[in-house]
């Protein structure tokens, strides 16, 4: 076999049965799929007194259709919110908490990134969960409104300028925060200082990962997201071009926030009954000693669309090339096993009838057999490699316009090349700017028709319920495999795991 085919389209579902290509026509015309449980977005807001009015005056202005100037197939206009998703979003949040920009400033500033990082965070999370605690009105969502310079200094490779740095005491190596975790010393204090070293320098991750255990959903949106004019550079112009994104910005928020607090804004239409999807995400732990450690973590999806996040433990999962993961039998059991009870869980204690395993290499034959001790007789599993194919391409002899989107090149029965980006008719462009790349998709373990695995992959490009446009260039389970596992390993072992999806993202 080798040959050169085009799959159709994934469709999606919608409102009333509804099904078209782009989800923003089936939002415009239909309605999400499934109506949340909510009367309205039951929301909080964190920020100072300027950035709770940017994010205020943002909200009233979703409440009506956002259109850009020369609005096209690939930048349609945003309905406004209640028209798209069906339930209102009050510009009047359940719960605001106000905070001072100069207290939050001696935070920001510390010169140590991790000690910086940490602080940061904290000032945020003590303040929600004391919300929590002492407000009657029970938020589903939190809005986190940062400033600028928390977006400027709270990310790994920042550092603060010497005339502007606030010098840290207490300071250590994180190697040496790592030891006194295992083995603690005499000296609380000294325990205590090595704290925000056990927590990775970054201020979305940690924010998302000190409240998982308390299961509290966050949306963190940047100022100058909200009012891009209102941050102007030495020449009066704006310091982020965004004046031609904003029904974007619009979309892209409100599906995450649809989500967020309970509903399903579309779903994949002719998914097969009893399948499921799993991506399995490693994120090399530099915390620790162990130069092969990493974190394993699998990202279960349904045939509902729902996602559901289980993490692994900490193992010396890297071997030989540098990328290459592999679990041994025992872990790959167990993290497959969490999976298959949380299917079960759902659907009424019965097991997937198929079971895809996604990974970025092959899976090796300790692992593989961990997997298939886990699914049993009643679960077929297949795996399934997904890798970059940019030492590949094709061009059309033809026009300007790149290989169409769904075109894959079939090399034989198992392995195939599958452009997930290209030239898309409904868009009637291509919405990249260099020659696309394909994906190298193969059957590795297991038994599945190729062309069956290439057209799930495609669809699952459309289950990006964090941005509503056509479709990503990589299927949902491997999307956001890097953030996934940044997420988990951004501080301690989180206790009481799984979590929804819409946790990490």
């Amino acid at each position: 076999m080798n040959k050169l085919i085009h799959l159709p389209e994934p469709t999606l579902l919608f409102g009333h049965g509804q099904s078209v290509e782009d989800p923003r026509d089936g939002l415009s015309l239909f309605g999400p799929f499934d109506p949340a449980q909510t009367l309205g977005v039951r929301y909080g807001v964190i920020g100072t007194k300027t950035g709770i009015r940017r994010f205020v005056e943002w909200v009233e202005k979703i409440q009506h259709p956002v259109v850009e100037e020369k609005p096209t197939r690939l930048r349609p206009p945003f309905p406004g919110f209640e028209a798209a998703f069906g339930i209102p979003f009050s510009p009047k949040p359940l719960v605001q908490v106000e905070f001072n920009e100069a207290e939050l400033m001696k935070h920001v500033l510390i010169g140590d990134r991790f000690k910086r990082t940490y602080e940061t965070a904290g000032f945020f999370t003590e303040r929600i969960l004391e919300a929590i605690r002492t407000e009657e009105d029970k938020p589903t969502l939190w809005f986190i409104i940062a400033p600028e310079d928390v977006y400027k200094y709270c990310r790994p490779a920042q550092s603060v300028g010497k005339e502007l740095r606030i010098e840290a005491e207490g300071t250590m190596r994180p190697s040496e925060a790592h030891r006194l975790q295992k083995q603690p010393a005499l000296f609380g204090a000294w325990n205590e200082a090595a704290v925000p070293y056990q927590y990775d320098p970054d201020f979305r991750n940690q924010i998302k990962g000190r409240l998982l255990s308390q299961k509290v959903l966050t949306q963190v949106i940047r100022e100058s997201t909200l009012a891009h004019r209102e941050f102007l550079n030495k020449a009066g112009k704006p310091t982020r071009q965004l004046d031609k994104l904003q029904s974007e910005i619009a979309w892209n928020l409100g599906s995450a926030i649809y989500y967020k607090v309970g509903g399903r804004p579309w779903k994949l239409n002719g998914v097969r009954k009893g399948v499921c999807y799993v991506g399995l995400a490693y994120k090399r732990d530099e915390k620790n000693a162990d130069p092969q450690a990493a974190c394993c973590a699998a990202q279960m999806f349904l045939d509902s669309g729902d996602g559901v996040v289980f993490k692994g433990n900490v193992g010396p999962w890297m071997t030989g090339k540098r990328g290459h993961f592999h679990l041994t039998t025992n872990a790959a059991f167990q993290l497959l096993n969490q999976a298959i009870d949380s299917y079960k869980a759902k659907h009424e204690g019965y097991p997937p009838d198929e079971l895809f395993v996604h990974g970025r290499v092959r899976f090796e034959e300790p692992e593989w057999n961990g997997f298939l001790e886990a699914a049993g007789k009643r679960t077929k599993v297949v795996g399934v490699k997904i890798d970059d194919g940019d030492a590949f391409r094709l061009y059309r002899e033809q026009g300007s316009m790149p290989m169409m989107r769904g075109v894959a090149w079939v090399q034989d029965d198992r392995s195939a090349y599958l452009w997930t980006r290209g030239f898309t008719p409904r868009l009637q462009t291509y919405p990249g700017k260099e020659v696309p790349s394909p994906l190298f998709v193969e059957v590795c373990k297991g038994e599945a028709p190729i062309q069956t695995v290439l057209q799930d992959v495609l669809a699952l490009t459309k289950l990006n319920y964090n941005s509503c446009r056509f479709a990503d260039g990589l299927p949902v389970t491997l999307k956001f495999a890097d953030a996934v596992g940044e997420v988990l390993i951004s501080g301690p072992a989180v206790p009481k795991a799984p979590l929804p999806f819409r946790h990490y993202i």
